[in-house]
């Protein structure tokens, strides 16, 4: 057993080792800002921001006028009239067309003033929401960041441990030789060393993850060298601790992004009925049109008399009976008129207004306003659970940073305690009035306090930086 255990330290240390490679130790503000800049959370909700830019642009489009133009150039094949003969004949003509088309909106129940403004207040939103997602990802590093702190904390108790009991087993030796102690003793101490031993490589191990899981955070392509900087970090007194959990709630209903979410989704909800209600009036128009055409067909410029039916009899004198004649010609063809001559002559204008006047469209109107008005209910409800559950995080976070100042310091109580208890444990064993069992129970509680005291700390640490996050303080620095 004791071989397999050195067996996994010796391959989880040289992990550690490949893991940990000599190099830059990032600070919590460098972490933070780096994750500020490269998150993939954080990018999204960039891109939702430059959407709702867009949707800006798109709201303003609304109020300028509408423009296409259009052309057509066609080929008729087949049985077609004849324009000099008037005769249906198969043949095969060309003609292009062209036109332009404009529109503009005069009034429309002020729909488009509505869209403009609730697009203003999209972005807002857009950015209150990147703003609440970049607050979210530095508490997660600073958690995260810490997490590394206090693993590193009890690596070094572990650490500390096994010198302790390698030490003690060595003296366990001398005095088995002496006569002093059973072998049994030894046996004892050998375990707890190899104990000892798997519990600083988990310790390594959980250090290795620890670091992992931050680098992964801050989106590094190059992890294996990450490591954050070791200082000796001090408890200091927060000023924030030191207001009332209403003080603080104040200054979180002006600082966090949640409520200014909650309040801009409500000021969006009214204009979306505005908007809604606007299609229930008339909607006034404006058009204008341009069309023009050319035609490649051969055109009649002339006739000549038609020596082979001169005249037509078209009818008689009334009285007199005498016919009445009209001579007969044969049309003369020629090419067509040039292209743009034709559109020139063939061009034609339209406009006007149109006015719209909603009567019955399936309620569907009526509806969307019904539909706008439950979504605005809707975002006053949230805009009040978004007050009441900011003040409830608020003293919830006020509430634990205080308790755990209370079991730090309860900790610390207990450190000294089981340190001059294990004192004396090692000292009775050392003149044999303790057999080992009952000092490894010693040891192990006095190391157990060690670690909770580290966790302890930085618990209270994140505690008091989620405080004076509320309050509006950055997180950037311990």
């Amino acid at each position: 057993m004791r071989k397999i255990n050195s067996v996994i330290a010796i391959l989880l240390l040289s992990v550690s080792v490949s893991f940990a490679q000599p190099g830059k130790k990032w600070t919590l503000q460098e972490c933070v800002e780096y994750a500020l800049k490269n998150n993939i959370s954080i990018k999204q909700s960039e891109l939702d921001a430059q959407l709702a830019a867009i949707d800006k642009i798109d709201a303003f489009g609304n109020f300028l006028p509408t423009l296409n133009g259009s052309a057509n150039h066609s080929w008729n094949i087949g049985l077609n009239q004849n324009i000099t003969t008037g005769l249906l004949e198969n043949q095969t003509t060309q003609f292009t067309s062209a036109g332009l088309n404009a529109g503009i909106d005069i009034y429309k129940g002020l729909q488009n003033q509505n869209l403009l403004r609730r697009s203003k207040l999209s972005i807002i939103a857009a950015q209150y929401k990147l703003d609440k997602m970049r607050d979210d990802v530095s508490l997660n590093v600073a958690n995260a960041f810490l997490q590394i702190l206090f693993n590193k904390e009890n690596l070094k108790v572990q650490k500390e441990q096994l010198t302790n009991n390698e030490r003690l087993m060595k003296r366990t030796e001398e005095l088995v030789n002496a006569g002093s102690v059973p072998r049994g003793d030894l046996a004892d101490m050998k375990a707890t060393v190899a104990t000892g031993q798997k519990a600083v490589v988990d310790a390594e191990n959980a250090l290795m993850i620890s670091k992992l899981s931050l680098a992964q955070l801050l989106q590094l392509e190059d992890f294996k060298g990450f490591d954050v900087a070791d200082n000796d970090y001090e408890m200091a007194q927060s000023p924030v601790m030191m207001q009332t959990p209403d003080a603080i709630f104040e200054k979180a209903k002006e600082a966090r992004n949640e409520i200014k979410i909650a309040k801009a989704n409500l000021d969006i909800a009214e204009k979306d009925l505005k908007i809604s209600r606007g299609a229930l009036q008339p909607n006034l128009q404006g058009y204008y049109s341009f069309s023009t055409r050319a035609s490649y067909a051969d055109r009649v410029i002339g006739g000549v008399p038609d020596t082979d039916n001169p005249t037509t009899v078209i009818g008689t004198v009334e009285g007199t009976g005498q016919n009445v004649v009209q001579q007969n010609f044969i049309p003369v063809l020629g090419k067509y008129e040039p292209i743009f001559d034709q559109f020139s002559a063939n061009k034609g204008h339209n406009f006007g207004l149109q006015l719209n006047i909603p009567i019955l469209n399936g309620f569907s109107a009526r509806n969307s306003v019904e539909r706008s008005k439950v979504a605005l209910e809707r975002s006053k409800i949230a805009y009040s659970q978004a007050e009441l559950d900011l003040e409830r995080n608020v003293y919830q976070a006020f509430v634990d940073a205080k308790n755990a100042l209370s079991s730090y310091e309860a900790a610390l109580v207990a450190v000294e305690a089981r340190q001059l208890a294990f004192n004396y444990a090692t000292e009775r064993y050392n003149v044999g009035m303790m057999n080992s069992f009952d000092l490894n129970q010693a040891q192990t509680l006095y190391v157990n306090s060690q670690s909770d005291a580290a966790r302890a700390k930085f618990d209270y640490i994140f505690r008091v930086k989620v405080v004076e996050f509320y309050f509006g303080i950055p997180i950037n620095k311990i």
